[in-house]
């Protein structure tokens, strides 16, 4: 079974890859191509993977006893295109 960290670190991943495809892909499928349904589709999908990766974020925070700063920093990076992956290489892989 896998760890609580490394659930945060594959969803994680998946987050990100969902918002670069929601952002780069889906948004202007529908903008470019009126397709809408992309972003619907893309759309759930990302949401559902953000939410997993908030619920998890807190779980390892309260497992790991993180400092709060790097789970505010790891939640902002939610945020930001490619910003996982960072928070996937400054702070999960080295608390792993």
């Amino acid at each position: 079974m896998k760890t609580a960290l490394n659930l945060l670190r594959l969803i994680g991943i998946l987050e990100g890859i969902s918002y670069l495809v929601l952002l780069g892909i889906a948004m202007p499928l529908k903008y470019y191509m009126d397709k809408p349904e992309a972003v619907k589709l893309v759309g759930m999908a990302h949401g559902v993977l953000f939410v997993a990766f908030i619920v998890n974020l807190l779980i390892v925070q309260i497992l790991y006893k993180w400092n709060i700063l790097i789970t505010i920093g790891a939640f902002i990076s939610s945020l930001v295109p490619f910003g996982t992956f960072y928070a996937d290489w400054k702070w999960f892989r080295q608390n792993h």
